[in-house]
């Protein structure tokens, strides 16, 4: 399959979903991946408080604007929120992947068409995530759209079409378990979100992190 990368790029001016209008896409189902243990920051990084919330609640808030199903991807159900639909990761593979493919099967089970998934620990994703990366999906018929920030490839951001299910056994008998090989293996397309001064795909994966972003939160215009 052809796994060349395509790239568009567009300014990160506010679209419809900036403006508090998100675009309805419930073909969508979207999956917040938090099944990690986040031991870089000492445990328990989906309850990290970043002001009045937690970072779990950032990432429901990304998962949930545009009206089609959502579920949480864990390891284990104690780490899912009470009244939270779940979706147990995949004993047949490892890392983020295994949180993918569960995703992708649930999704399908959803009767979706295609797969968001958004991490626990990036509580500055933009609004106009899904709607983005879906017009690119439908622009390059690729198998899976990432987004891209300040040159670098976000993978656990994507929008996959649920045909990507089909392909995931043979790639986990490859023994490889990066989110980003299954990108190359299925052929995917990139939407750039630019070099913003403040990264809206930033991770919070240490304490150092955390810090960092509590102090983007008292500042609303840096962008």
């Amino acid at each position: 399959m052809d796994d060349r990368i395509e790239v568009a790029s567009s300014p990160c001016g506010g679209g419809e979903a900036e403006f508090g209008f998100p675009r309805m896409l419930p073909e969508i189902a979207a999956l917040v991946l938090a099944g990690g243990e986040g031991r870089r920051m000492g445990g328990g990084k989906q309850a990290r408080l970043l002001g009045s919330r937690c970072l779990l609640d950032y990432a429901i808030a990304s998962a949930t604007r545009h009206g089609g199903p959502v579920a949480i991807g864990v390891r284990d159900p104690a780490q899912a929120p009470p009244g939270m639909e779940f979706v147990i990761d995949s004993e047949r593979a490892e890392g983020p992947l295994a949180g993918l493919v569960a995703g992708l099967a649930w999704a399908e089970r959803s009767g979706a068409l295609f797969l968001l998934t958004v991490p626990c620990d990036a509580p500055f994703l933009p609004g106009d995530l899904a709607v983005r990366l879906l017009d690119r999906l439908r622009q390059t018929g690729a198998m899976v759209a990432l987004p891209m920030s300040a040159g670098r490839l976000h993978p656990s951001c994507g929008l996959w079409r649920i045909d990507a299910l089909m392909h995931t056994a043979a790639y986990i008998a490859t023994g490889r378990t990066s989110l980003h090989g299954f990108t190359e293996l299925v052929g995917l397309a990139v939407e750039d979100w630019g070099a913003p001064e403040r990264d809206p795909f930033f991770n919070v994966n240490t304490l150092e992190d955390l810090a960092i972003a509590k102090g983007w939160l008292t500042q609303p215009h840096l962008e």
